[in-house]
């Protein structure tokens, strides 16, 4: 185990479970949502958290970045990337892709978590590591939902391990700016499909993004 990363063995641990809960995405036209969200007892954002400190609110607890694929490339060639607002705010940060071996990650990398933990090293906060049991439960709900072999994206994965972890009694998780589009490879609808079963049975509750806003 990586002393950096704090073990999640069941997707769970380290994640905030009591208390209320906003799930912050990235689509456009969040609209007038940032009272409720940074009244919130745990605010997670992602990657560069559009909206932070403006329409979506200044509150961050959990900030996920994905760790694979060009995006945390950008992020480690901005030498300034630990004085951005929303990294500095943040209280702990969720990796969600667990790290491949070396010799799985040539001849082109795709991974960049050991980078990533030795970029965030300095700020001495937690760094929480999504494990692959999370990756097979996920794949096990998007399956059936869409064809061939799904690829989670980075808002799926977190709000699973979010909703894992919560209370079978506790209020619903809210969700803000998640408009399921974006890169072509993760498969939107079973997403929305399975984000629209959850709140149908009480576990979140989604305030979807204003198209008149986009």
């Amino acid at each position: 185990m990586i002393p950096d990363v704090d073990s999640l063995p069941a997707g769970r641990a380290g994640l905030p479970a009591d208390g209320s809960l906003a799930i912050v995405g990235n689509a456009p036209g969040a609209g007038a949502c940032a009272a409720a969200i940074d009244a919130a007892d745990s605010v997670v954002r992602f990657n560069n958290a559009l909206g932070f400190g403006g329409g979506t609110g200044h509150r961050v607890t959990h900030l996920a970045l994905v760790n694979r694929g060009g995006q945390p490339r950008e992020w480690l060639a901005d030498r300034r990337f630990l004085e951005r607002p929303v990294v500095r705010a943040a209280q702990a940060f969720i990796l969600p892709f667990p790290m491949l071996p070396a010799e799985h990650n040539v001849p082109e990398p795709i991974c960049w978590t050991r980078e990533l933990l030795a970029r965030l090293r300095p700020l001495g906060r937690p760094v929480l590591l999504l494990p692959e049991t999370l990756h097979q439960q996920a794949h096990a709900l998007l399956g059936p939902r869409t064809a061939g072999h799904p690829n989670p994206s980075t808002g799926f994965l977190v709000t699973l391990a979010l909703l894992l972890g919560r209370p079978a009694g506790a209020g619903p998780a809210q969700v803000f700016g998640f408009g399921f589009d974006g890169w072509p490879g993760h498969p939107w609808a079973a997403e929305r499909a399975w984000f629209a079963e959850a709140e149908a049975a009480g576990r979140i509750r989604v305030h979807p993004p204003s198209l008149t806003e986009q």
